[in-house]
C-alpha cells in the first residue's frame, strides 16, 4: 500500500510547490499530474492498493477536517434576503446543470458534480459529495479541473462584470462571494475591487460553503436505496451517511463556539488542505486521456453555460432585491 500513497503524496508535493506559481490551483495541478504519470507510465499493481486509500481514506479525511474551517456564526451576518440568494442560487446552479447537461449527452452524476463545484466550494464539494452519488474517478477528475478552471478566470471576470453594470462595493462583493467556486478566489476577486467588496465577497463565499452540510444531507436522502421499505428508509439514509460528515460536522462545531488555539486549528487547516491535494493526485492516477477526450469538452461547455446562469441570477436577485 506504501507505494500508491507514496507516489500520491510525491505528485501532491509537487503540484502544492506548482501551485504558488500557477493560478489554477493545487487540486487541479495535482489531477494533471496523476493523468499524465498514469497514461504515460504502466504502474505495477502494488500500486493499487494505496492509490485507492488515498483516493477514498485521505480524501476523506480532507472533507472532515475542512469542517475546522466553517464557523456557523457567519451566517449570522448575512441578511435574510442574502441568505436566500445563496439558498436559491445553489438550487439554480444545480438544477440549471442538470438540464443544461441533456443537450450535450452528459452523464447525470458529472452533471451534478458540475453542478455542486459551481454552486458550492468548487473541488470540497465534489470530494465531499462524490462517493454519496457513486460518481466515477473521471467525473470527479473532470469535473474539478472544470470548476477550478472557470472560478480562475471568474476572479478576473466576475469584478469586471459588477463593475461594468456600476455596482457599489457591497453589492459587488455579493456578487462575487456567490459565484465564484473556490474560497480563495472569491477572496481574490472580492478585494481585487476593494476592501468593502472583499469582506462581503468572503462572508458570502463562506455561507455557500456552511450550506454544503444541507446539500449532502439532501443527496443522502435522494440517493438512498429506493428498494428500501418507507418503514425502513430513515435507517437506512443514516446508515448510508458516510462517517467524515460526523466528523466535518464536529470540526464545524468546534470552530463556531471557537475552543480550540488558533496553532491546532492552523495544524488541522493544513492536513486539510494537503490531504485533499494527495487525494485529487490519487484521482488523476485513475484517469484514462480517452476518458477526458471523450467527456473533457461537454464538460467545459456545460460547465461554461451554467456559470454564465450563476452569474446571471445574481446580478439579476441584486439588481431586484438588494439594491
Amino acid at each position: 500500500m506504501g507505494y500508491g500513497i507514496a507516489l500520491s503524496s510525491l505528485l501532491a508535493f509537487i503540484a502544492f510547490f506548482l501551485g504558488k506559481y500557477i493560478a489554477i490551483g493545487s487540486a487541479v495541478i495535482a489531477i494533471i499530474l496523476g493523468v499524465i504519470v498514469s497514461n504515460s507510465i504502466k504502474l505495477p499493481h502494488i500500486y493499487n492498493k494505496g492509490i485507492g486509500f488515498s483516493e477514498k481514506t485521505l480524501l476523506a479525511v480532507a472533507i472532515a477536517t475542512m469542517g475546522i474551517t466553517l464557523d456557523f456564526s457567519v451566517l449570522l451576518n448575512l441578511g435574510f434576503e442574502t441568505l436566500l440568494l445563496i439558498v436559491v442560487g445553489i438550487s439554480v446552479t444545480i438544477l440549471s446543470a442538470l438540464f443544461i447537461a441533456k443537450f450535450f449527452n452528459i452523464d447525470k452524476n458529472l452533471a451534478l458534480l458540475l453542478g455542486i463545484g459551481n454552486g458550492i466550494c468548487g473541488a470540497s464539494a465534489i470530494g465531499a459529495s462524490k462517493d454519496i452519488i457513486k460518481a466515477k474517478d473521471t467525473d470527479v477528475g473532470i469535473s474539478v479541473a472544470v470548476v477550478n478552471l472557470l472560478g480562475t478566470i471568474g476572479i478576473f471576470l466576475v469584478p469586471f462584470i459588477a463593475l461594468s453594470i456600476g455596482f457599489a462595493d457591497k453589492s459587488s462583493g455579493i456578487l462575487v462571494g456567490n459565484t465564484l467556486q473556490a474560497v480563495g478566489q472569491a477572496v481574490a476577486g472580492g478585494f481585487a475591487i476593494s476592501d468593502i467588496a472583499g469582506q462581503n465577497a468572503t462572508i458570502v463565499k463562506m455561507g455557500r460553503v456552511l450550506s454544503l452540510t444541507l446539500v449532502l444531507v439532501v443527496l443522502l436522502i435522494v440517493f438512498s436505496d429506493k428498494k428500501e421499505s418507507k418503514s425502513n428508509s430513515k435507517t437506512n439514509i443514516f446508515k448510508n451517511i458516510p462517517l467524515f460528515i460526523f466528523f466535518f460536522l464536529l470540526f464545524s462545531f468546534l470552530a463556531t463556539i471557537d475552543i480550540l488555539p488558533s496553532i491546532i486549528v492552523d495544524i488541522i487547516k493544513e492536513i486539510s488542505h494537503f490531504t485533499l491535494i494527495i487525494a485529487m493526485a490519487a484521482i488523476g492516477l485513475k484517469i484514462s486521456f480517452s476518458s477526458i477526450k471523450e467527456n473533457g469538452k461537454n464538460a467545459l461547455i456545460v460547465g461554461s453555460l451554467v456559470f454564465v446562469v450563476q452569474i446571471i441570477f445574481t446580478a439579476s436577485f441584486i439588481i431586484l432585491f438588494l439594491q
